[in-house]
């Protein structure tokens, strides 16, 4: 184990410049993330607009999300492009933050949100890939790492935006001093749509005021969040300016293409086959590889378009499921499940760092996977306890956090570095978290809130089977690799017998 801690501590040196940027890029995906929940209701005072056209904005930010994740494989073919990417996409997440205050009519918001969707995938894929390309079969350690990066940047954005935040309606009529009589109450609105807006299909039963004068400090949180994300971009401006990547600095060889060429396996050269999630589908590309091959890719993304489902869901719909009956809990109590959820997910992220030095992505991911059905098995079990529903919520965090960062190292393992599994892995995680929430969102709307928790519980079955039919693809791949080998072997190295 010290020879291993060693080696990994070794390599951490030898690209410590790299792995810090592509991790403070990932705090800022983070920041990006988990702003707009908490504040969407300022949000829709500012653009004075209806909770069924604010929320559609959560939408906007998703998509464009998912379109960026397809197509971020595109700038992976050098090192100058990667890194260009990641400067433009955190750059332009502090102008979002910068320009969404001045977005008043909620199209313009939308646009903006889009547009800061299309950075958080393109900076999701790019450092997913730079990750894997440094470390290879020790990416497993620095990929839980850098997902750890996510979640500390999601923590750190809804405090800021805390105290900015609208104790009332932000929407005063000329007729009267308040309208918060008849307005629902707040607190319960953010956490209904703090899910990503997950709560879009059952807002028709809420009605706030759009004419009046609007009262709101909102803008200060964003501003804040734009000041606070400027120093990523800076880091990567001063990895480019040491790696002599920048146009004044070119008549330098660049010395990160050297160092990790001299500082990875052969297989390195395969990595240039990443491209986008289209381009993974060039029948060109296509050509030579086994059935097993497509299959692995196949699996993989299924189980991350699972598991990040469930995430997006659980953290969508946990506080309708807990407000609603049998539970019927306060709202604020109830408001405080999706921060444990968060929480443990980044502590779980944390302690899965540690673990990664001890234990393959197998039993990792076959551990995680296991716990999370045993939680919602539990979960379902005592639906009527409040304490457990927070203490199975915790223990749920800590079981899902390491899958996403797990399955991408166990994957490019796998598939010898050589194929787009990234770029299909982030892209299907995207394209889950977004379409499981709309799946249970309408389960729920129609069964109830009980069925929440089935839909998770069946899900998470799904996705255990298919990690053993994954392992079960993974013998019979490398199985018929080696005597694909071997057979090559003994083309170029006949017997000479009798000798």
């Amino acid at each position: 184990m010290t020879l291993l801690d060693e080696r990994l501590w070794s390599l951490f040196r030898r690209n410590w410049r790299q792995t810090l940027t592509y991790w403070s890029v990932f705090f800022s995906f983070g920041l990006c993330i988990a702003l707009l929940g908490p504040t969407i209701l300022d949000l829709r005072c500012q653009t004075q607009s209806s909770l069924q056209q604010i929320t559609w904005v959560f939408f906007s930010q998703q998509f464009f999300l998912l379109v960026g994740s397809s197509v971020g494989g595109l700038f992976k073919k050098t090192l100058l492009s990667s890194l260009s990417a990641l400067l433009s996409c955190t750059f332009i997440i502090s102008v979002v933050f910068a320009i969404i205050p001045l977005c008043h009519h909620v199209v313009l918001l939308s646009i903006a949100m889009a547009i800061a969707g299309k950075a958080m995938g393109l900076i999701d894929t790019i450092a997913n890939l730079q990750l894997v390309k440094l470390y290879q079969k020790d990416s497993a350690v620095f990929l839980q790492a850098l997902h750890f990066f996510i979640g500390l940047g999601a923590l750190v954005s809804p405090l800021v935006a805390e105290p900015f935040l609208s104790e009332d309606s932000c929407v005063v009529l000329s007729n009267r001093t308040t309208n918060s009589s008849s307005s629902p109450d707040l607190e319960h609105l953010r956490s209904s749509l703090a899910g990503q807006g997950a709560a879009l299909h059952n807002m028709s039963q809420y009605h706030l005021y759009t004419e009046g004068v609007i009262i709101t400090s909102v803008a200060y949180a964003f501003w804040i969040m734009a000041l606070i994300n400027l120093p990523v971009p800076a880091a990567v401006l001063a990895l480019m300016y040491h790696e002599r990547l920048l146009p004044c600095c070119r008549k330098s060889p660049c010395l990160l293409e050297k160092d990790s060429l001299s500082s990875t396996s052969p297989a390195v050269d395969h990595v240039e086959g990443h491209t986008s999630v289209f381009g993974c589908c060039n029948p060109a590309k296509l050509r030579g590889h086994p059935a097993t091959f497509f299959i692995l890719h196949a699996l993989g993304g299924a189980i991350l378009f699972i598991t990040d489902g469930i995430i997006g869901s659980y953290a969508g719909f946990i506080y309708t499921y807990a407000v609603s009956p049998p539970l019927l809990m306060g709202h604020k109590a109830a408001g405080c499940l999706d921060s444990v959820f968060w929480a443990a997910i980044t502590l779980g992220r944390l302690a899965f760092i540690y673990l990664s030095c001890r234990y393959t992505a197998p039993r990792l991911l076959t551990f995680s996977l296991v716990g999370v059905i045993l939680v919602q098995c539990l979960l379902m079990i005592f639906y009527t306890s409040s304490v457990f529903l927070f203490f199975g919520t915790f223990v749920l965090g800590l079981c899902i956090s390491s899958v996403f960062p797990s399955m991408v190292a166990y994957t490019e393992d796998l598939l010898d570095y050589k194929g787009c599994a990234t770029t299909v892995l982030v892209t299907s995680a995207s394209t889950g978290e977004m379409m499981l929430q709309l799946i249970v969102g309408s389960v729920i709307h129609s069964h109830g809130s009980y069925a929440f928790l089935l839909c998770c519980t069946v899900a998470s079955f799904i996705g255990f089977c298919l990690l053993l039919l994954l392992i079960f693809v993974q013998h019979i791949h490398r199985n018929g690799h080696t005597d694909s080998r071997e057979s090559m072997n003994m083309k170029e190295n006949p017997s000479t017998g009798g000798s």
